[in-house]
């Protein structure tokens, strides 16, 4: 194992720098972002992004004992390669750490996710479009269902909170780093899609058909708006124009609410595009 170095202060200038990443303005201007836990950082290692520093916390690293074990092997082909290592102090890690789910790794991490026009999603294969989405919680469960299904992957649109966000990365469980993800505009959204022939399937409270009655498999993008506002006018007005072909579907509401969270109907969508495949094997 490469030398490291200690850290007992949370007033650490790495440390600070490595927590400042949970502001988007942060990210933004470094390129930067936050993962926390062993899952995210292998899942992030194994999707070829680079691990700029890792915060390993000093009583996970006294117990992995340095010099043996799969943990080991793993700090070592990081430091191997160059990132530098830091043990960490329990105060200081504190503040590195997400919530209550303390794995003791932090890696700050170079990634964003990548612009539409450079990301492939395989054509035969539903695409999950996400418009609006304002809670990190939910675009992480929605990449952790895209991957469980075996979606083509997710277009992000409008978002009003980024992939990056150390809270979507934690959330999804390292999925961020291995499904095909992309951000847009709306505008940008509608034209790939039109472009791509891909037949939209708007979910909405108002949907013409129920969720299991058109067909959601192959060369489709799957449309969902944020649990506030829904989709925008500007899908409508495409179809109307004749720029995309678009379906309307709904999930029945029987109780007082009027609407399921985001990523719960996302995942009913999902699933039943599995089915539909399966049923056509």
């Amino acid at each position: 194992m490469s030398t490291f170095e200690t850290i007992t202060s949370p007033s650490n200038p790495r440390v600070r720098a490595a927590v400042a990443l949970r502001d988007a303005d942060a990210r933004r201007d470094t390129g930067l972002t936050l993962v926390d836990g062993r899952r995210e950082c292998a899942r992030a290692v194994a999707a070829g992004a680079e691990v700029v520093e890792l915060f390993v916390a000093a009583t996970v690293f006294t117990r992995s004992r340095p010099d043996s074990g799969a943990f080991a092997e793993w700090l070592g082909g990081l430091t191997g390669r160059g990132t530098p290592l830091s043990i960490v102090a329990e105060r200081p890690f504190e503040r590195l750490a997400f919530g209550g789910r303390n794995e003791g790794v932090v890696a700050v991490v170079r990634w964003r996710a990548a612009a539409l026009d450079a990301v492939t999603f395989a054509a035969d294969r539903p695409v999950l479009v996400i418009e609006g989405v304002e809670k990190p919680g939910n675009l992480g469960a929605i990449l952790r269902t895209a991957d469980a299904a075996g979606l083509a992957g997710v277009i992000v649109c409008d978002g009003r909170t980024d992939p990056a966000n150390p809270a979507v990365i934690r959330a999804s469980l390292g999925t961020v780093f291995a499904v095909p993800l992309a951000v847009s505009t709306t505008a940008e959204a509608i034209r790939w899609c039109g472009d791509h022939g891909r037949r939209v399937v708007a979910a909405t409270p108002t949907g013409h058909l129920l969720w299991h009655e058109v067909a959601l498999a192959g060369n489709t993008a799957l449309l969902l708006g944020s649990e506030a506002h829904g989709i925008t006018p500007a899908w409508q007005q495409a179809a109307t124009a004749g720029s995309i072909a678009l379906d309307t579907v709904r999930l029945p509401m029987h109780g007082v609410a009027d609407s399921l969270n985001l990523s719960v109907t996302t995942a009913v969508l999902a699933y039943e595009t599995v089915r539909q495949m399966e049923r056509c094997r």
